[in-house]
């Protein structure tokens, strides 16, 4: 059966966009690569403030029109700060995506503790359909750098941050959520981060899809070759980059 991005010719279904296949069952359908985000309630999402309004922001999150973060939707647990201090505009932030308003602009929260303002890190933007949806999209790799996978294609990787103990909830310490402040990154977490990045830019370059167990394999392969930073962006180190985790 055919479905969305396909079409039929001499009983044969053909693609008629450049995409990724997925078949439910007999259905056959090709998920396009470049097209925006498709928000789903319950989506972690990575995105940036573009405007700060009395009682709410709103947020680039990768999709047909901005996001609205309102004040009820951020966690006063986490700060005694006032709500003016929250967030600034080109603040990057992780938030979960609660509701739809009428308008189809997405309504998100950050009342976990994992939720909340990004530092200490770098953003990369990767086609959303590349980001399967994971049990977690919070990830740590053994050199100390996390990651957090955004559904809408904004993936954020950062220095390690220890998970909070507070109220028993995983995530961020609960008391740098707003903060503005950059840590001290030494040169290895530097070097770190800055593979890590230009790792999934060779894998969304070869439209491979993002998962832990890619990243994680990707960078043990990089690690194991010996491979500097700036040289993973050549050609023909990213074809074997691509080659030995697709072929595992």
């Amino acid at each position: 059966m055919r479905g969305h991005g396909t079409y039929v010719e001499n009983e044969e279904v053909i693609a008629s966009v450049a995409g990724l296949v997925e078949r439910v069952n007999k259905l056959v359908t090709v998920r396009a690569l470049r097209t925006r985000y498709n928000p789903e309630v319950g989506d972690l999402v990575v995105g940036r403030i573009t405007e700060v309004q009395p009682r709410r922001w709103k947020v680039d999150a990768n999709s047909r029109q901005d996001a609205v973060l309102m004040l009820s939707g951020a966690n006063w647990k986490a700060t005694n700060y006032k709500c003016g201090t929250f967030f600034e505009e080109g603040d990057l932030l992780v938030a979960e995506v609660q509701a739809f308003f009428a308008d189809g602009a997405m309504s998100l929260h950050t009342r976990s503790l994992k939720y909340g303002k990004l530092r200490n890190g770098q953003l990369v933007t990767v086609p959303p359909i590349l980001v399967r949806r994971l049990k977690s999209h919070f990830y740590t790799l053994p050199c100390g750098v996390d990651l957090i996978l955004g559904l809408n294609g904004y993936i954020w990787v950062s220095k390690h941050v220890k998970e909070s103990e507070q109220e028993g909830e995983e995530g961020f310490d609960a008391e740098a959520v707003y903060s503005n402040k950059n840590d001290d990154i030494d040169e290895a977490t530097r070097t770190a981060i800055s593979r890590v990045t230009n790792i999934i830019r060779v894998l969304a370059a070869h439209s491979t899809p993002l998962t832990d167990a890619i990243l994680l394999e990707a960078y043990e392969w990089a690690v194991e070759v010996d491979v500097d930073v700036k040289s993973l962006l050549q050609e023909d180190i990213g074809d074997a980059l691509v080659a030995a985790v697709t072929t595992r």
